[in-house]
């Protein structure tokens, strides 16, 4: 008998649904219970103070209890998680936690997000992961890159609220544009010892992991795209197109620090775009000079006032140690 395949697509697609609800209604299930084991732990033994008071062998009790009738998942250091857990949330001024209000993210997720101190920062992340998706491996990536403290130089207070409330917007250039890119997982340690043409290339390779730095939106057009001005040829580093913004994104690489000659360059490129590539409807084109340092006052100069076409940005190809990240906060 012929079965449609449209009636199995639909057949599929209500059981992949249920699977997922399942699955989502086991998750909320099992960190309403940790939720509710670490609050007797913090309220029960510690009496509502964050640091328990009590002998280290009251959790080993326990521990070794549950785990004879239960099995797996309450070691004395899972134990621990679940008392940091309720402590950290539950002590939240931005977002009140209930278990009316659950959890969306794993229990793994949650494992990352409690050992940031910050709550705006620890907050950002969350709603980071659950807009992107993010799997716990992106999620401690991104936060091994330090991508709140980056996003935070170039906002003003409302701006930084608005990201540990809403997550990041695009709205504007500047919403897509950091400062640094961090670019470890391209292989190329020794920032002196690669070319322009293996920074591409290295790029080009790990494409999915630069797509997921350079943040929301982003599809890849094309590499090295030929732009020709009478009998002249050009060539752009990486071409990519911004969906939430509707516009173009021209990247140029620099091998160490950055000339006005780099501005004036993607400035070409930018115009080029705007007059003879972008349809009407499209956006005005973005440029970004990728470059292993700066002068932040050159810069300014030589780009016009009210600039919002045209950026420098620093990149990294290593992750940034607790003194880079001092230095971000204190340019």
């Amino acid at each position: 008998m012929f079965v449609q395949k449209n009636l199995i697509d639909e057949l599929r697609l209500i059981w992949q649904k249920a699977q997922q609800q399942a699955y989502q209604n086991m998750n909320e299930a099992l960190l309403r219970a940790y939720w509710q084991i670490g609050e007797r732990i913090v309220k029960e033994e510690q009496h509502g103070k964050n640091r328990a008071e009590y002998d280290k062998k009251t959790l080993q009790t326990i521990s070794l209890k549950l785990s004879e009738e239960f099995g797996k998942g309450f070691s004395v250091d899972n134990l621990e998680n679940m008392r940091r857990f309720y402590w950290v949330y539950s002590n939240s001024e931005t977002l009140s936690r209930n278990l009316e209000s659950p959890f969306r993210l794993s229990w793994s997720h949650y494992l990352q997000l409690i050992k940031i101190p910050q709550e705006q920062e620890r907050l950002f992340y969350e709603i980071e992961s659950l807009q992107n998706a993010w799997s716990v491996r992106e999620l401690k990536r991104q936060i091994q890159s330090a991508l709140y403290v980056r996003l935070l130089n170039q906002r003003n207070p409302e701006e930084i609220l608005a990201l540990s409330t809403k997550g990041l917007a695009v709205q504007t250039a500047k919403d897509l544009v950091k400062d640094p890119y961090i670019l470890e997982f391209l292989g190329l340690q020794n920032e002196k010892s690669f070319s322009e043409n293996q920074l591409e290339q290295a790029i080009i390779d790990k494409l999915e992991h630069f797509l997921l730095e350079l943040g929301k939106g982003f599809t890849f057009v094309a590499r090295q795209k030929r732009i020709s001005i009478e009998e002249k040829h050009f060539f752009v580093d990486l071409v990519f197109y911004n969906r939430l913004l509707r516009c173009f994104v021209l990247i140029d690489l620099k091998i160490g620090d950055l000339k006005h000659q780099d501005l004036g360059q993607i400035q070409m490129y930018v115009n080029f775009y705007d007059r003879f590539v972008k349809l009407e409807e499209e956006n005005k084109t973005i440029g970004i000079v990728l470059c292993q340092s700066k002068n932040d006052t050159l810069v300014e100069i030589t780009l016009p006032e009210n600039n919002d076409q045209i950026f420098a940005s620093r990149y990294q190809t290593v992750l940034p140690s607790k003194e880079d990240l001092q230095k971000l906060l204190n340019p």
